[in-house]
């Protein structure tokens, strides 16, 4: 799923550069008001790419990943009623 979500990114980011390239090599020659649309259109693209790349997904499995704080993790898993084996 991590590659699809940075497709995503890489494909909302390049159209964003294409907006703005295209408004205002091309667009402008016709119509300023249009060159202007296209690039409030392309500077809101950005925020929301980032938060494409960055949203977690049904199969990411981050709540029950160890943070590496040995304490605060058997803390945690006491809350959750887990038992941890003690490593070996």
């Amino acid at each position: 799923m991590y590659a699809r979500r940075r497709h995503v990114y890489f494909a909302m980011m390049g159209a964003c550069l294409a907006l703005f390239v295209l408004a205002w090599a091309v667009v402008r020659l016709w119509s300023i008001p249009v060159a202007v649309g296209m690039c409030v259109v392309a500077m809101v693209i950005p925020p929301l790419a980032a938060i494409v790349a960055n949203r977690r997904g049904p199969e990411d499995r981050w709540w029950d990943d160890p943070s590496g704080d040995r304490k605060s993790d058997d803390w945690w898993d006491e809350l959750d009623g887990k038992k941890r084996r003690p490593p070996q």
